[in-house]
C-alpha cells in the first residue's frame, strides 16, 4: 500500500471525525430551554484555553502566520495539526496577490534530486523545533514523491490553491515550530492536536 494511498485514507478518517464531531457539538447545542446563559468564553478565548478549532474554524480565524514570497505569493498558513499517528499535517493557501500571473519558483521545490524529480511542489519546506534542535523535512512517500500539494506551475492574478505539506511531528512538548519555506520569510507556527 502506498503513502499516497494512506495518507489520503488518513484524511478521510479525519474529515469523518471532524463531521462525526460537528454533529454531535449540534445536538449538545441544541435548544433546550430559555437565552437567559450567554457562553462563557468567545471561539478565540476557547482557542486560547487549549480546545481544538475544527476545519471550518480555522478558515474562518485568525491565520498561523501570513508570508509574503516572490512575484506577488503570498502563503497564509491555517493550521498545523498533528495526529497520534506521529505526523503534522500543515494546511494554507497559496495565492497570487499580484497583478500579472505569477510563476511558481523551482525553488520552493527544495533541492533534492529525488523531490526535484517529481515536478513543482513544496517540498523544500521544513518546520524547526529549536526546543530538541531538530529540522523536520516534508516526508515522502515509498516512490520518493513528497506528501505535499504538488502539480502547479502558475497562478492567475488573485487566484488561490489550497495546499498542504505533512511532517514527522516533533515530541509532543514541542506545540511551537519555526515553518521555512525557500524564499519566504520564516515564521513560528503553533501545533495543534
Amino acid at each position: 500500500m502506498s503513502m499516497r494511498f494512506t495518507a489520503k485514507a488518513r484524511r478521510g478518517m479525519v474529515a469523518l471525525a471532524v463531521v462525526a464531531g460537528l454533529g454531535l457539538g449540534s445536538a449538545a447545542c441544541g435548544g433546550g430551554g430559555g437565552d437567559d446563559k450567554k457562553p462563557q468564553s468567545t471561539s478565540s478565548t476557547a482557542t486560547a484555553e487549549g480546545s481544538q478549532p475544527d476545519a471550518q474554524e480555522g478558515k474562518s480565524e485568525e491565520p498561523l502566520a501570513e508570508l509574503k514570497g516572490p512575484g506577488g505569493l503570498l502563503l497564509t498558513v491555517t493550521s498545523a495539526v498533528g495526529d497520534s499517528g506521529g505526523f503534522v499535517t500543515v494546511n494554507g493557501e497559496l495565492k497570487n496577490d499580484g497583478s500579472e500571473v505569477a510563476v511558481i519558483p523551482v525553488e520552493l521545490s527544495g533541492n533534492e534530486t529525488e523531490i526535484m524529480n517529481n515536478g513543482r511542489s513544496l517540498g523544500g519546506a521544513t518546520l524547526v523545533d529549536s526546543k530538541s534542535k531538530k529540522r523536520y523535512y516534508v516526508l515522502r512517500d515509498t516512490e520518493g514523491r513528497p506528501l505535499t500539494t504538488t502539480g502547479f506551475s502558475t497562478l492567475k492574478a488573485g487566484e488561490s490553491i489550497d495546499v498542504f505539506l505533512q511532517f514527522p511531528a516533533p515530541p509532543a512538548s514541542s506545540t511551537d515550530v519555526t515553518f521555512s519555506l525557500p524564499l519566504f520569510p520564516s515564521a513560528v507556527i503553533k501545533i495543534s492536536g
